[in-house]
């Protein structure tokens, strides 16, 4: 009997031993004994949460870890220290982070997971931390794939994409956010550009699949915060990812960019893109460049660009411009770009669909 008494206290203590020891890691000397005890603490929690392939866990006392969590400001803690753990660790903290976030007791009838809604409601902080994450090799890929999974709940994305809160400080509450106000572009979303363009490869692809995910799952939220904030988003998406040195991050930036384009909700941020000369120019170096990828996702960007510039009355001076000094131009290059496509059908229809908007177009003032 004393035995099992003390094996349940040892249960219920876990989280706050794990926490204490996650704390020793932020403190010189790092020695092993902490690195071996945290491993076997964090390897135990994975196992209450998760059970094993011949014994399942129990929903009570899963229940019970995640309240210890939410007691003990867990999340906070092991998110922070998660790139100082060894591998194994590292794999066991993102297992735990996943199954914690997303446990709904049985019989809940509540919107979200209680280790959900209490960093939404209490500790934002988790969430941005997740996000600098990315600031460090080790632990880029298991934050991500925890920030990933939370970013399904819009409330998640809205924090993100509004907290400039700095190091140290208290991260925006839901409850806070004024989603009408623009961004200074110091906030932990604009993060982002950096975090794909100046990681390591491993990391800046993880990074920019998040930054994929945050700008396409919500679109009614993405689609104002890109109305507000039109003119700093693409002055440093084109800048940052279109003009990046990396082939991944210059390719997979442009395909994004005909996404967001292209999606109906979007369709105001799409008229206001195609209404500015500097962006049919980007289109049309895009067309030009020696990589056939590139040119070919360049193609879909201008595409939309091309149909929406030739077919609208109101085209602003540059674009007018633009256009006509070019319209002779583009109908020599247009036939024989990517003729190896052949095969692609749908291609081929929108070149051809293209070329004969662009016939369309007055011909440029003869020169004296």
């Amino acid at each position: 009997m004393a035995f099992f008494f003390r094996n349940k206290q040892a249960k219920s203590d876990l989280v706050r031993r794990t926490k204490d020891l996650l704390a020793k890691l932020l403190q010189p000397p790092q020695l092993n004994k902490t690195q071996d005890e945290l491993s076997k603490s964090l390897a135990e929690m994975k196992l209450t949460l998760q059970g094993t392939h011949e014994v399942d866990s129990s929903p009570e006392a899963v229940h019970q870890l995640v309240k210890d969590m939410i007691q003990e400001d867990f999340f906070y803690s092991l998110v922070r220290s998660i790139h100082r753990l060894r591998f194994e660790a590292r794999k066991d903290s993102q297992t735990i982070l996943s199954y914690a976030l997303r446990f709904r007791p049985p019989g809940s009838t509540e919107e979200d997971a209680i280790g959900l809604a209490y960093i939404i409601d209490h500790r934002p902080e988790v969430v941005v931390q997740l996000c600098r994450g990315y600031e460090h090799r080790e632990s880029a890929m298991p934050c991500g794939a925890v920030l990933r999974e939370i970013l399904r709940n819009d409330h998640i994305t809205a924090i993100v994409l509004h907290d400039e809160s700095q190091r140290g400080e208290d991260a925006v509450r839901v409850v806070d956010i004024d989603f009408e106000q623009p961004q200074t572009g110091s906030g932990i979303f604009w993060k982002f550009f950096d975090y794909i363009d100046k990681s390591a490869f491993e990391a800046s692809t993880d990074a920019f699949t998040t930054f994929r995910e945050i700008l396409t799952k919500h679109k009614t939220l993405i689609s104002q915060y890109l109305d507000i904030n039109f003119d700093l988003f693409f002055e440093r998406y084109n800048k940052v990812l279109i003009g990046s040195e990396s082939y991944v991050t210059k390719r997979q930036s442009i395909k994004l960019l005909g996404e967001i384009l292209l999606d109906r909700a979007n369709y105001s941020v799409m008229t206001a893109y195609v209404d500015k000369g500097e962006h049919l120019k980007l289109c049309m170096v895009l067309l030009k460049d020696d990589r056939k990828m590139v040119q070919y996702e360049g193609f879909h960007v201008f595409k939309v660009n091309g149909q929406v510039f030739v077919a609208n009355p109101h085209k602003s001076d540059a674009v007018k411009k633009i256009l006509t000094q070019n319209r002779d131009r583009l109908l020599k290059f247009l036939p024989g770009f990517l003729e190896d496509r052949q095969d692609d059908d749908q291609f081929l229809d929108e070149k051809s669909f293209l070329i004969r908007q662009i016939q369309l177009l007055p011909a440029p003032p003869a020169t004296s």
